[in-house]
């Protein structure tokens, strides 16, 4: 359970940071880009994946490069969702990714369901409409009301997108460490690049430092995670419920506490809601 918390841990702090990033004059951007440099350095040590053995011609590179290029791009939603809608929805749009994850599940990958499911994706559903009606404001802040609503939907899609292409590059029989270490490496070069075209540089020794020092936190939040289903195997629903569960509660402790965020109605019953979601969805895991 250690494993579990320490990579919730993990997770809430990543966006604690992202949301601190832009009032202390960091540039999120290219934090992403360099969080990618020690994350794939990190995965190549601690996974070890053979990528000396690579078929060049069995490697699906379109969808490698898809999610090189997705990944940077969530997580810039990801730290503008966190700047607009706060963290306490963010962390519930991301966490209730899964939802459309398993809707995808059955209609693209025939997975069979069953009522705990179709209970745990309605819960979801109503959950994300929750914290998404919670952002509905007076006229004066309508602007910034919408786009607080289009990076939660952004974030509630674009991790379920890239859980479903993850799902289908694994399928392939292609090792979960070498399409890693790939999506990591791809993310990195075509992040830099990007930021190199735009802003004429790499990225600001502080920016640089600090995306370091992020990708050191995403890369732990997936090693510790990946290190808790192995250990245990034989219990993935307890893996999947703490994990998420912590995430969700530890993000609205950070947001209520750090932040001072205001706890709606509508955002307490989206927390409510998503709890429930994530619970039936682990428990269809042990039955």
């Amino acid at each position: 359970m250690e494993l579990i918390f320490a990579a919730a841990c993990c997770s809430v702090l990543i966006s604690i940071l992202l949301k601190l990033a832009k009032t202390k004059g960091f540039n999120a951007l290219h934090m992403i880009a360099w969080n990618y440099a020690s994350a794939s350095l990190l995965c190549l040590l601690w996974f070890k994946p053979d990528l000396q053995h690579i078929s060049v011609s069995h490697t699906p590179w379109l969808l490698i490069i898809a999610l090189g290029i997705l990944l940077p791009s969530i997580f810039l939603c990801l730290a503008k969702s966190l700047h607009h809608a706060g963290i306490i929805n963010t962390e519930i749009a991301q966490r209730l990714s899964v939802v459309l994850s398993l809707l995808a599940a059955f209609f693209i990958f025939q997975e069979q369901f069953n009522y705990l499911k179709i209970i745990g994706i309605a819960l979801g559903i109503l959950a994300v409409l929750s914290i998404l009606f919670s952002q509905q404001r007076n006229q004066k802040a309508k602007a910034s009301s919408k786009q607080a609503m289009f990076y939660l939907v952004l974030v509630w899609f674009g991790y379920a997108l890239i859980d479903v292409l993850l799902k289908y590059t694994t399928g392939l029989g292609i090792q979960f460490a070498v399409v890693l270490n790939l999506m990591f490496i791809c993310a990195f070069i075509l992040s830099l690049v990007y930021i190199l075209f735009t802003s004429k540089t790499f990225g600001h020794a502080k920016n640089i430092i600090a995306g370091l020092g992020l990708g050191v936190l995403n890369f732990a939040n997936i090693a510790l995670y990946v290190k808790a289903h192995m250990l245990l195997k034989d219990t993935p629903a307890i893996v999947f419920a703490g994990m998420n569960i912590l995430v969700v509660v530890l993000g609205a402790c950070s947001g209520l506490m750090i932040f001072k965020e205001k706890l709606k109605l509508m955002t307490a019953l989206g927390l409510l809601l998503g709890l429930a979601s994530v619970i039936c969805l682990a428990y269809t895991l042990s039955v």
